[in-house]
């Protein structure tokens, strides 16, 4: 039955996140936002609803092995498959505003997370600070967004109230999936043995990022390259300050020695998609295969890692 209601949670998790995003996504047209600032901002943060929900509901229950070890694996994928997937689909130039800024606040995001829970715990002020610097990151997407309107609204916007529903209504499945997925995930992790850090990083990281997939996927299949890379790069922002920050004054998180690790190698990850995109100004298909076997081989580690000795 556990394993039913978890696939339901996903569900819930993965359409109320289609639905918020196809709302606020159509609320932005009528704004005449342009779409990198879109994918940054509120596509970014809709398809992390599922992680926000599942770390959040995580704090709330006293589990932060699975609150700290989702978003560190939801970032790795973030960065690792959504952004290797869109490469392998659709090769393309990037966003000079995603080199010059977007990068440098993911990657900095992640350095500010090891800074801080370094010495075992992530503290209700450090996540306090956390809200704050998201809170002008958020500034300065919207100021961006303001100088770069479009002169006209998008032919394929929703009127408003439909608009409205469909955020409200998302957001609601979002949360009760989430809801689903912690409970259900963490009856499975005693079930066979694994520890919540190992569902964590696995099981719910994945499931939770599966909108950030499809999005990205469908953007880049429709040449919307620069919202594609925002909304990877943008969850990732979103997922250490916004929602990290908010669990841990919830309740303060708790690091265990392997979690440092998963943080270098998000930090590492995030240097390496730089360092390409950069070098290069574009994602191609031989760089993004190599960005999925690399998370298939970290993803097999972790879980040599975390399996209990018999």
């Amino acid at each position: 039955m556990m394993y039913l209601l978890l696939l339901i949670g996903f569900v819930l998790l993965i359409k109320g996140a289609d639905l918020f995003v196809d709302g606020s996504s159509s609320i932005a047209g009528i704004l005449k936002v342009p779409s990198v600032i879109i994918g940054l901002t509120i596509v970014a943060m809709g398809t992390s609803a599922p992680e926000a929900a599942v770390s959040i509901n995580a704090g709330l229950a006293g589990n932060s092995d699975i609150s700290l070890g989702n978003i560190i694996g939801s970032n790795i994928f973030n960065l690792l498959v959504v952004i290797g997937a869109c490469a392998v689909i659709f090769p393309a130039k990037s966003n000079e505003d995603i080199l010059k800024r977007d990068l440098w606040w993911n990657i900095g995001a992640s350095v500010l997370l090891l800074i801080t829970i370094i010495d075992g715990n992530l503290s209700r002020l450090e996540g306090l600070l956390f809200l704050a610097v998201f809170i002008f990151y958020l500034g300065l997407m919207v100021r961006s967004a303001m100088k770069n309107r479009m002169e006209e609204t998008p032919m394929d916007v929703m009127p408003l109230w439909k608009s409205l529903l469909f955020v409200a209504g998302g957001l609601a499945a979002v949360v009760f999936g989430g809801d689903m997925v912690v409970d259900n995930a963490s009856l499975i992790a005693k079930a066979w043995g694994m520890s919540d850090t190992l569902v964590g990083l696995t099981i719910v990281a994945v499931g939770t990022s599966l909108p950030e997939l499809v999005t990205s996927i469908v953007a880049a299949r429709k040449n919307e390259v620069d919202m594609a890379l925002g909304n990877a790069i943008g969850s990732n922002v979103f997922n250490i300050l916004m929602v990290l920050g908010f669990a841990s004054v919830i309740s303060p998180i708790t690091l265990i020695t392997n979690n440092l690790f998963d943080i270098a190698v998000l930090i590492a990850c995030t240097l390496v998609v730089w360092g390409v995109v950069f070098k290069k100004k574009e994602l191609r298909r031989p760089m993004g295969i190599f960005m999925v076997l690399t998370y298939v081989a970290y993803m097999a580690y972790i879980i040599i890692r975390d399996m209990p000795t018999v």
